[in-house]
């Protein structure tokens, strides 16, 4: 029964951050390693989980990926096509495909989720003082050269605690693109890029999966799901008329109270 407990904090914990600007990736490790839920099944829930969160995306955007089905708009230039965000997508799928090894074996741990916390935390606060005035407003205005700079930003994300969603959105400051444009874009381009992410991570330890574990990876997979659902829907509002800056003090908070914690 542990085991499903874990599975409901930790899908709670997905759901909450995985579109935040706090880290998923990082509170998961933090949070995994406090209820002492690591090992094997813990790296295979912790994957599988996003899957659920990928779901949500595609329920909330769902008008925008129906217009996928439509031909004629797969090489247009802009928005949330699928070749912008293909271009989006390209620096990070490079970069971590060529770096996974390293990533996983150096990165995946509290102290560098730490380190991640607090200097995406500055970069937040940087972007928000020195963003360019916005130009763009909406999400079908983004140009495919907008998408790639935003893609390469989205590359910081690769360390544990720096956050996907925080790396691309205040990249998207210092081009004079609009929080809520930039959140849309990264929400939709997390969908192909983080359902790579999971198979490729899935295919490695599939062989691993027993029937005994379908129970914990359905709680969490539903719990996060549903939680990344409402989490979604609330940070567009927030968006709407806050910045970036209450989520760099609460990674801060959130840095202390695990090195106080491990260390």
């Amino acid at each position: 029964m542990y085991d499903y407990f874990c599975a409901f904090i930790i899908g709670v914990v997905e759901g909450l951050t995985e579109y935040l600007p706090v880290s998923s990736t990082g509170h998961m490790i933090i949070v995994g390693n406090m209820l002492h839920f690591t090992g094997a099944l813990a790296d295979l829930f912790d994957v599988f989980i996003q899957l659920g969160a990928i779901l949500s995306v595609l329920v909330v955007y769902r008008d925008k990926f129906i217009a996928w089905l439509d031909r004629d708009n797969w090489f247009k230039n802009r928005g949330a096509s699928p070749f912008n965000v293909a271009v989006g997508m390209f620096p990070a799928c490079v970069v971590g495909f060529l770096f996974h090894g390293i990533i996983k074996k150096y990165l995946f741990g509290p102290a560098t989720v730490i380190i991640g916390l607090i200097i995406g935390g500055l970069f937040m606060i940087a972007a928000e003082h020195f963003k360019k005035d916005f130009k763009v407003t909406d999400v079908d205005r983004i140009t495919a050269r907008q998408a790639l700079k935003i893609g390469l930003f989205q590359c910081l994300a690769l360390w544990p605690g720096f956050s996907r969603s925080g790396s691309t959105i205040s990249g998207a400051l210092f081009l004079g693109v609009s929080r809520k444009a930039a959140a849309d874009f990264s929400f939709i381009m997390a969908v192909p890029l983080m359902f790579l992410a999971c198979f490729y991570d899935l295919l490695k330890v599939a062989g691993q999966l027993t029937l005994s574990d379908a129970g914990i990876l359905a709680v969490g997979f539903f719990t996060a799901f549903v939680v990344a659902y409402f989490s979604i829907l609330w940070f567009l509002k927030f968006l709407n008329k806050s910045t970036l800056t209450s989520f760099a003090i609460y990674r801060f908070f959130v840095a202390l109270v695990a090195t106080i914690y491990f260390w």
